[in-house]
């Protein structure tokens, strides 16, 4: 399922992938709430030799703030200028423009203000559910599940993570047509 941009051009089917906890929290002072090795392997999995759209402060989290290696990286900044291994874009009709480019899947990959102005968009979300409520969080991802216009499809048997000895699933989610 595409859905169009602002222009009216058809926008490439998006996924949007995240790692969430019981109350949809997304992250804490710009990080990820919990960095699991199990999730951090999925997420490479799943975004291998695709696109991926994120914004200028995910890219900052990422080893030496370099882009993500064998992907197409598209950075959503309007202040940026060139970032080697990587494309700019200003905005969201912007980078869906490039995305289209690639035959190739394409995943929203953060942070908050990014998911929120690509969620119209999306027509799959890749989720990580973390059976735990972070009280520190301070960005959230809308919630799905609440959502009507969402329904999750599949959910794994649930996965413990053995350094912070937590629970987590991997949850499918499809926009309903």
């Amino acid at each position: 399922m595409s859905l169009s941009t602002a222009n009216g051009e058809l926008a490439p089917p998006l996924t949007l992938i995240a790692a969430v906890d019981q109350n949809w929290a997304l992250g804490r002072d710009g990080k990820l709430l919990l960095p699991i090795r199990t999730d951090l392997r999925h997420f490479r999995c799943l975004t291998l030799n695709s696109v991926v759209i994120l914004g200028r402060k995910t890219l900052d989290t990422f080893p030496g703030g370099r882009p993500l290696a064998k992907r197409v990286n598209i950075i959503l900044s309007q202040s940026l200028g060139h970032i080697d291994g990587a494309q700019t874009a200003g905005s969201v009709d912007a980078a869906l423009r490039l995305a289209a480019q690639y035959d190739k899947p394409c995943f929203i990959i953060g942070g908050a203000s990014v998911y929120r102005q690509f969620l119209p968009y999306c027509s799959r979300a890749e989720i990580t559910r973390i059976e735990y409520s972070f009280p520190e969080a301070d960005a959230f991802l809308p919630d799905l599940d609440q959502d009507e216009d969402w329904q999750q499809i599949s959910c794994s048997a649930p996965y413990l993570d053995t350094d912070s000895k937590l629970s987590f699933c991997f949850c499918h989610y499809v926009r309903k047509s």
